[in-house]
């Protein structure tokens, strides 16, 4: 069982997360309104953000339309992406972040990416002076190999700590997470918030409709979902989800949290219409022959031992 992560009044996670990678950019102000409004209608009580993300209007969007409900949801953000894991970095970028969100503690703190430059204790103490202030709940960290989680887990703690939280990158044509990350985290009791659980717009069947986005915009994402069959794997899930009746969305979102490891996706749009179809996988009956119909469109990645032959 993964860990059970609540807001601070006690109000349990939701099976989807929100995250506002958008807010400040894409988006503008009636259309983060909008969106954490339907969140909020829709059950949603797990709000993402981050210290680099949109030079930090992200967060100061999201500090605003969250301030009101602040006790019953749970606020993450994440430091470190840029200047390291050193001590000072962390501190400096958090507070940055707690005066952008205008709240003096924030429910998880990730660290954005492994840093090889960066002795994991001074880090893990950086967190642990956080935590004892009150300023932050839980420790997270994002884009971690499973060896590295491990090897900060152990180093964690001998500061008392744990890692509470972990965000990989997974989705239907990103299937890495399956190898050790899923079944690590499970083993672990880590919660597991994935992100891009539409593979930067990919398996919504935008660019089939010829539509602009990510993936036409940002050079980095073409280059992650640029293999051909990728792309045949969306058009494979736009035909599913229209002989169900359903939008591809839906679908790839619901395939996301119906992992056993018990995942919590982190949506996100530009708008309230681009946001329902994936809000509309929380009331999606997803069992186990319709997973198993959507995991065939897609190759799985090979265990993680060259026994294959006991595997």
């Amino acid at each position: 069982m993964t860990q059970l992560l609540t807001s601070p009044d006690g109000t349990p996670a939701s099976r989807l997360a929100f995250g506002t990678m958008q807010f400040g950019g894409r988006a503008d102000a009636d259309q983060c309104a909008g969106m954490v409004r339907d969140c909020l209608d829709a059950g949603l009580t797990h709000f993402d953000t981050a210290h680099v993300y949109n030079d930090g209007a992200s967060e100061q969007i999201t500090g605003r339309l969250l301030r009101s409900h602040r006790e019953r949801v749970i606020v993450a953000t994440k430091a470190g992406f840029k200047g390291g894991a050193g001590g000072a970095n962390i501190l400096r970028q958090f507070d940055e972040s707690r005066q952008r969100l205008d709240m003096d503690m924030v429910d998880i703190l990730y660290l954005h990416r492994f840093d090889p430059d960066t002795d994991l204790a001074e880090t893990m103490e950086t967190f642990a002076e956080l935590r004892a202030r009150g300023q932050i709940r839980h420790v997270g960290l994002s884009n971690f190999a499973a060896w590295q989680v491990m090897k900060a887990q152990w180093v964690a703690a001998q500061f008392g700590l744990r890692i509470a939280i972990l965000q990989p990158m997974y989705n239907l044509v990103k299937r890495q997470a399956e190898v050790e990350i899923l079944p690590m985290c499970a083993d672990q009791s880590i919660a597991v918030a994935p992100y891009s659980p539409l593979g930067g717009g990919l398996l919504t069947g935008k660019y089939v409709r010829g539509e602009t986005g990510r993936l036409s915009e940002d050079k980095g994402y073409a280059a992650r979902y640029a293999p051909d069959w990728m792309h045949d794997t969306a058009r494979d899930l736009i035909a599913l989800a229209a002989d169900l009746g359903t939008d591809p969305a839906t679908l790839a979102v619901a395939w996301v949290a119906t992992h056993p490891a018990g995942p919590t996706p982190i949506i996100s749009a530009r708008s309230t219409a681009q946001l329902a179809p994936s809000l509309a996988a929380l009331s999606l009956d997803m069992d186990a022959e319709l997973r198993a119909r959507i995991s065939a469109l897609a190759p799985a990645p090979p265990p993680a031992t060259d026994r294959l032959e006991e595997a």
